[in-house]
């Protein structure tokens, strides 16, 4: 994606909004937009830095490779780094995998939900579809 670098951040976080039962929150501060599905968060995007970046959810499998395949990809910053990643935009990690990336973050929160939160989840209407 081109662009200037709060283009990319924009597009990703309306990407994130877009997921089922997604919330934005601060409750960091202004600095860290948090995504939250059921009150678990599956994303955490800089709003500081230019170009930006997000921490984001990943089995521990995945943590490592993503790491070695990718210089955009880092242990998560001020996260569990065997669960977490944190993904520099404009590097080597374009928008769609970024995008596939959140996506994975946000089915493992998912998955992890507890049965009564994940059936209200699925309740939901899916305001996108």
């Amino acid at each position: 994606m081109s662009g200037q670098p709060s283009e990319h951040r924009d597009a990703i976080e309306h990407a994130l909004g877009e997921f089922k039962g997604a919330v934005a929150e601060f409750p960091f501060g202004p600095d860290a937009k948090v995504f939250k599905v059921m009150g678990k968060m599956f994303a955490l995007v800089d709003q500081r830095n230019a170009p930006g970046r997000i921490n984001l959810k990943a089995k521990p499998a995945n943590v490592v490779a993503l790491e070695s395949m990718f210089c955009a990809v880092h242990p998560g910053y001020h996260m569990n780094k065997k669960h977490w990643i944190t993904v520099d935009f404009g590097s080597d990690a374009d928008h769609e995998l970024i995008i596939d990336w959140a996506l994975d973050s946000y089915e493992l929160v998912v998955a992890g939900l507890k049965k009564l939160d994940r059936n209200r989840l699925a309740l939901m209407p899916d305001e996108n579809g």
